[in-house]
């Protein structure tokens, strides 16, 4: 992997891959946990408002279609983190992929008319998550868990705020948040001369990036118990507890856990819960990570009669940590190096990757998650489960 830093304070990374198709993937170090209160939901705004037309290309239809009329997908997302922009497209029209990126992260135009029309997209995607008990469930869970830390915000923002934003205060945060020296180009694929094809296309951007204001989340003293209501058939339920960000050396043994409990149809929680016990419908784990928080979670479908058990079953589980093999180890080893291999073997995945351990403090680590996963003990499972594992959050959306 090579990393070029320009005049401009643009971050480039590009890892050499054999084969047809290169990606492009562009990372603004701007998520929704980088909004003031007033301005919840301007970052996923932005996301939308960037492919609605620029001076060059004034439709989205015309952006879409440079990149779609040769067999390429271009796609972006937003997270609390970070907002992600990617062409994936056949190599030899890479200096292609790169002019449009840099087109729509510099030109774009900030129309009364396109504006007015995102609103309405987001609103309904807002109502939509309320009409959805899986997104729901993870929304109130956020929202419980974190009570000082702006993870608890939905990325997809608050209605009144996206409802009342203005073009001017829409620029603004747009002119703050996506300048060179906070943003990472990462390019995976079998391409040359890259680093002057992004300077002739990005090297004119200037602009500093905005200082970052550091907020931790206390330590939960008890555990907590929320429940909601919906007009369904099934009842969702997550139990969770706060863990740490990266790169904090426990978040290895907390993925190898997470490994134990949830892999696939052969996790501990899995086979306890639904294999033996027959309590759920949808079973499994999930360990996040981001660069200013963390968390490690259980969820299950279920049937409302059966959630006290169900949350029996996953404490209990939890307890027999305690107790686990070097065999339990190596069987978690071998998935999680098995998954994360054949994961970063996509390409896009690839650059999703490096620019996830960029942000997080170096693009290189990526290359060290393997290693760090095999080091990780006996003792240290039985340690971190200990340190982490006692007040919990615990989401329950009942069904009828």
């Amino acid at each position: 992997m090579k990393k070029v830093v320009l005049e401009n304070g643009l971050t480039i990374l590009f890892e050499h891959k054999e084969g047809n198709a290169v990606v492009v993937e562009i990372m603004v170090n701007v998520g929704s946990n980088d909004e003031k209160p007033d301005e919840r939901g301007l970052s996923h705004f932005l996301e939308h408002m960037l492919f609605e037309g620029t001076t060059k290309r004034p439709t989205n239809h015309l952006i879409s279609n440079e990149i779609e009329s040769l067999g390429g997908e271009f796609n972006a997302y937003t997270t609390n983190e970070r907002t992600n922009y990617y062409v994936k497209i056949v190599k030899k029209h890479f200096g292609k992929a790169i002019e449009i990126l840099g087109d729509i992260l510099q030109h774009s135009e900030f129309k009364q008319e396109f504006i007015d029309k995102e609103k309405k997209v987001v609103l309904k995607e807002i109502d939509m998550a309320d009409d959805e008990p899986r997104y729901f469930q993870w929304l109130l869970f956020h929202k419980t868990l974190f009570t000082k830390h702006p993870a608890g915000n939905a990325t997809h923002g608050d209605r009144k705020i996206v409802t009342n934003l203005s073009k001017e205060k829409t620029m603004a945060y747009f002119h703050k948040h996506y300048t060179p020296a906070n943003m990472t180009i990462a390019i995976v694929g079998d391409v040359t001369n890259w680093k002057n094809i992004v300077k002739e296309h990005f090297g004119a951007m200037q602009g500093s990036a905005p200082r970052r204001k550091k907020v931790r989340e206390p330590v939960k003293k008890r555990s907590v118990v929320k429940k909601a209501r919906k007009n369904i058939t099934s009842t969702y339920m997550i139990l969770g507890f706060l863990t740490q960000s990266q790169p904090h050396p426990d978040t290895f043994p907390l993925e190898v856990i997470n490994g134990i409990l949830g892999r696939g149809q052969s996790g501990r929680m899995f086979t306890e819960i639904r294999s033996k016990r027959a309590l759920a419908y949808e079973v499994g784990t999930e360990h996040v990570a981001e660069r200013s928080f963390g968390y490690f979670t259980i969820y299950a479908s279920v049937d409302k009669k059966n959630v006290k058990t169900t949350k029996k079953v996953v404490l209990e589980e939890l307890r027999k940590l305690q107790h686990v093999t070097t065999k339990d180890l190596k069987e978690a080893k071998d998935y999680l190096e098995g998954e994360f291999l054949l994961e970063i073997d996509d390409t896009q995945k690839r650059s999703s990757q490096l620019l996830f351990w960029e942000q997080v403090g170096d693009a290189n680590k990526m290359n060290e998650y393997v290693r760090k996963i095999r080091k990780v003990s006996v003792a240290d499972v039985k340690r971190v489960a200990k340190k982490y594992f006692k007040n919990h959050v615990m989401i329950v959306v009942e069904g009828k």
